[in-house]
């Protein structure tokens, strides 16, 4: 393992399914790998909806960024991902909910398909605290 890098598993998150870490810490920052909505405790997909599985994206999030003594307040960049543009406004109700005041910067994209049929991914670049 690299010194300036450190990879972070979060307990509280689904299991990686693939060759990748939860997140990485490096220079003041946790670059999170996007989540798809998994159950943490099942793996498998869950929410109906663009805005239900956002919001599952969220909470995993929120395992990876504990893991790392952060909280999701403190991300800097998220991305969205989407194979639906046209749920984007109820995605944007259920991460409007999480970030009511100073949300981090965001991009939002269209895709043709993600991993295991979800709708949504999400993925973060989060400030860690001082300590």
């Amino acid at each position: 393992m690299s010194q300036h890098r450190e990879p972070v598993t979060a307990i509280g998150a689904p299991a990686a399914i693939g060759p990748y870490s939860h997140a990485v810490r490096a220079a003041g920052l946790l670059f999170c790998s996007g989540q798809i909505p998994l159950d943490p405790d099942s793996g498998e997909l869950v929410g109906a909806t663009a805005a239900e599985q956002a919001d599952q994206c969220l909470r995993n999030l929120q395992a990876v960024c504990a893991a790392a003594g952060a909280t999701l307040a403190d991300a800097v960049r998220m991305t969205v991902y989407l194979t639906d543009m046209g749920a984007f406004a109820a995605v944007n109700e259920v991460y409007g909910a999480l970030f009511e005041a100073d949300p981090p910067a965001r991009v939002a994209i269209g895709v043709a398909s993600l991993p295991k049929g979800a709708l949504v991914e999400i993925d973060a670049i989060v400030a860690l605290p001082a300590g």
